[in-house]
């Protein structure tokens, strides 16, 4: 029975906004007025997301949302719910209106006679990997422990990647309150405190004048620098957002000498683990590669894996390709021909999966460790510099009397 996205008026004249099913859109307008509301727009919930889906302000279906809705589907289906049925109460649990009109469109395509992952793919708004994965499950009839296996799966891609953003965000406050801090001095306190030596005609030490001419550059210009700041990062973004500049950047992200390992951490840690599920759920290992490769936000790598993809085809050996790429650990390539030698890959890239995650959040850890007294001691060195200038001409003026 296909789900309808409705928009009503009640007896008060409020609007009302819900989702109902029913066998043709005539239906759902009987439905409301067996309410006493008054129907304004009944459109299918799949219309609808799709019409969504094309907008430029579409809602994102977030990996937190993923996470969630999955858990809860693994939990229903392992207690003999019927598919349907558990897609139903999960798109019912949730309080997120795209999500719920999502779920339903997939139980829809679910009541026409499609399997799980047809109906995801149809709908074109999950993950390859997750469609993969769920298609192996019905394919071996073990649907409810591919889909237990996922949810750890996608629990844990959204901790790592919450554990990353959350990282990054103190450094960046920290950084932009320093130079605000900065500016205010230059700006504000330091013009004030110079009137008094242009007064004066002794000779000014040198990092004094440097520091008088700055402040009167950055009073002067700073307009033009805050348009031109603005300018300069819409460009920036409009050129990453192509492909030679989406290159560029993970070209020298990779050449970095912190952030380059912390991002061949995160890859391999992300390939690792989206392989070990794809292999275990028997999906085949040149598609498993595929995936994979897709998962990766760096395209060097992406690209490099894709031609490791190619070589396993053509009957070349996994680990031997991932050595020769260059971008994952030693320590895991050795684990994966570890694997490939005793027949038991899909458990050692579990395990190597598992190691990659400890070692970047070990890194995380140390990396904001070492980025929080460094920017304080840039910051404290900002202002010691600006100190120094402004009472060295006060200590000159004192030996002269």
């Amino acid at each position: 029975m296909p789900a309808y996205q409705f928009t009503a008026l009640d007896a008060t004249g409020k609007q009302q906004k819900g989702v109902l099913e029913g066998d043709s859109a005539r239906q759902i307008r009987q439905q409301l007025r067996d309410k006493a509301w008054i129907p304004v727009s009944v459109d299918p919930v799949e219309q609808k997301s799709k019409n969504k889906s094309s907008g430029f302000f579409q809602k994102k279906f977030s990996a937190y949302d993923l996470a969630l809705m999955t858990r809860q589907l693994s939990v229903l289906v392992a207690a003999a719910i019927p598919l349907e049925a558990a897609l139903r109460a999960v798109a019912k649990q949730s309080e997120k209106p795209h999500v719920q009109n999502l779920l339903l469109s997939v139980r829809s395509k679910v009541l026409e006679g499609h399997s799980l992952a047809q109906a995801m793919q149809q709908i074109g708004r999950f993950p390859d990997l997750y469609i993969a994965t769920i298609a192996a499950g019905e394919r071996s009839g073990h649907l409810d422990l591919i889909l237990d296996q996922l949810a750890d799966y996608t629990e844990n891609s959204h901790a790592m990647q919450k554990k990353i953003q959350g990282a990054m965000i103190y450094p960046v406050i920290l950084m932009l309150m320093s130079f605000a801090i900065i500016m205010g001095l230059m700006t504000y306190v330091v013009p004030d405190i110079v009137k008094t030596f242009d007064q004066s005609k002794q000779a000014l030490p040198l990092i004094t004048v440097i520091m008088m001419k700055a402040s009167a550059f950055i009073r002067g210009a700073w307009p033009f620098m805050l348009v031109g700041g603005v300018v300069g990062l819409f460009v920036l973004v409009r050129f990453l957002r192509t492909s030679a500049g989406h290159y560029t950047f993970d070209r020298l992200t990779l050449k970095l000498p912190l952030f380059g390992k912390l991002s061949r951490g995160i890859n391999a840690s992300r390939f690792a683990s989206t392989l070990s599920i794809l292999t275990r759920s028997g999906v085949p290992l040149v598609d498993a590669l595929k995936i994979g490769a897709a998962v990766s936000n760096n395209w060097i790598i992406r690209d490099a894996v894709n031609l490791a993809a190619d070589k396993v085809t053509e009957g070349g050996n996994l680990a031997t390709q991932l050595e020769r790429c260059g971008y994952f650990p030693p320590m895991m390539v050795q684990m994966i021909k570890s694997g490939e030698a005793s027949g038991e890959l899909d458990r050692m890239l579990e395990r190597a999966a598992g190691m990659q995650e400890r070692e970047v959040s070990s890194f995380i850890t140390t990396l904001l460790a070492l980025l929080e007294p460094l920017m304080l001691v840039f910051m404290a060195g900002i202002v010691l510099v600006i100190v120094i200038a402004v009472m060295l001409p006060i200590v000159n003026m004192n030996n002269m009397v």
